[in-house]
């Protein structure tokens, strides 16, 4: 359904590869899906389609261009998993940010053809979902979700800077997050007037993986449709 792109990086002389899906007609908003660690592969595509079919321009970044362009991995293929924590493990989520900034600057500006679209969401998984964080506390990003955030609870002192409306979902047996990440991450946003957030009692990280062994159906369909009212609310 959609195509690969290129943004300008911001504030390098570089372009990156990005999966771009249309809708048929004018886009009600825009919202970038920011990967896990498993790069722009089947699952990120298909979310984009899937927005795409609701009436967003959706696009997916490659955050690993810099120094793994391209890669696509499959998180149930051990090999392809343990790549992927090699790629983490390299990994400048400043860059990240810069990244997400200059996916949003391109989709006020017009990207790849298509009209300009003010309003810009994300939503972003596992590193992503990190990024999601982070592009609400230093973007001027319209909306933002995050599903199973790596590292949040180790940013929270950013959190003053949170100007638009954020949601995150947290999977409570969260191998990666653990029982202190999560209540370091109530404790510090749960107040936050910008700020849901919502628990799923008993899930893993990568419940609302689009395919493979880590997908739990109730669970991503209970979390997708949080976020599709939020998006609903937040983007119009």
């Amino acid at each position: 359904m959609g195509d690969m792109i290129k943004i300008p990086a911001l504030n390098e002389d570089a372009l990156f590869p990005a999966y771009l899906a249309a809708p048929v007609g004018a886009a009600k908003a825009a919202i970038i899906v920011i990967p896990e660690i498993f790069g722009v592969n089947a699952g990120i595509r298909q979310k984009c389609d899937r927005l795409a079919n609701n009436g967003y321009l959706a696009i997916a970044p490659d955050i690993f261009w810099r120094f793994a362009p391209g890669v696509e991995l499959n998180p149930d293929v051990e090999a392809q998993l343990q790549e992927a924590f090699g790629y983490f493990g390299q990994y400048d989520a400043d860059d990240g940010v810069k990244d997400i900034e200059a996916t949003i600057h391109a989709i006020r500006g017009g990207i790849s053809g298509h009209a300009p679209v003010q309003n810009v969401g994300c939503v972003g998984y596992c590193l992503g979902g990190r990024l999601a964080y982070m592009a609400a506390t230093r973007t001027d990003i319209s909306a933002s979700v995050g599903y199973y955030g790596v590292m949040i609870d180790q940013m929270l002192g950013e959190s003053h800077a949170i100007a638009q409306p954020l949601m995150l979902h947290i999977p409570t047996a969260d191998h990666f997050v653990g029982l202190e990440a999560q209540a370091a991450i109530h404790a510090g946003l749960g107040n936050h007037p910008k700020v849901t957030l919502h628990d799923y009692e008993g899930l893993d990280h990568g419940f609302a993986a689009e395919m493979g062994n880590r997908r739990n159906e109730a669970g991503a369909a209970l979390a997708d449709s949080r976020t599709a009212a939020f998006f609903a609310e937040h983007l119009s």
